[in-house]
């Protein structure tokens, strides 16, 4: 029963599970602040003890108005950067941007369906079947989530306000950009 309730709710758009049960998404809500979701997909701001996730703009990904310049040229043992709001990196893959994780339907996860997030995270692919997902997202751990962990995480993210910010595209290596 427990089955054929999951492949139902896997077709199913985002909408369904608005209504998840409490506990669902409490243990969603649980796993999100403790696998560091908001460490990288809710933009960092300066506090008064130093940088800090800007809560007002929860899991809502890189800002749309926070403009990059191209990224510094990273040696001696670095292999990658950072941006201040800690939503965008740049290294041999070129640069990722974070994504809204917001049930916003045209910019975040709101038209998405319980597959195709479970999906994104057992692959590495946008949707499952997509380009793949990009450093620094820790794919190869998180896609040990047990399928009640995903399904509880997906819950939890539709319950959270919707964010309308439209993250940027990912950007190729610098080296793959010159030689076009």
């Amino acid at each position: 029963m427990k089955r054929t309730m999951l492949l139902i709710a896997a077709a199913i758009p985002a909408l369904a599970f608005a209504d998840a049960s409490t506990d669902t998404v409490a243990r969603g809500k649980y796993i999100v602040t403790t696998s560091g979701c908001n460490d990288c997909h809710t933009p960092w701001v300066m506090g008064p003890k130093g940088p800090e996730p800007d809560m007002t703009r929860m899991l809502s990904g890189h800002p749309s108005d926070f403009p990059l310049t191209p990224a510094p040229k990273v040696s001696g043992g670095w292999v990658m950067v950072a941006a201040a709001t800690n939503t965008a990196w740049n290294g041999p893959w070129g640069t990722s941007f974070t994504a809204n994780l917001t049930p916003d339907a045209e910019t975040g996860l709101g038209k998405w369906t319980y597959a195709n997030f479970r999906d994104t995270i057992r692959t590495g692919k946008h949707m499952g079947r997509g380009r793949p997902v990009l450093p620094p997202m820790p794919i190869p751990m998180y896609k040990n989530f047990n399928d009640a962990d995903l399904e509880a995480i997906f819950a939890y993210l539709q319950s959270i306000p919707a964010v309308k910010n439209r993250v940027p595209e990912p950007m190729a290596p610098a080296a793959d950009v010159a030689m076009k």
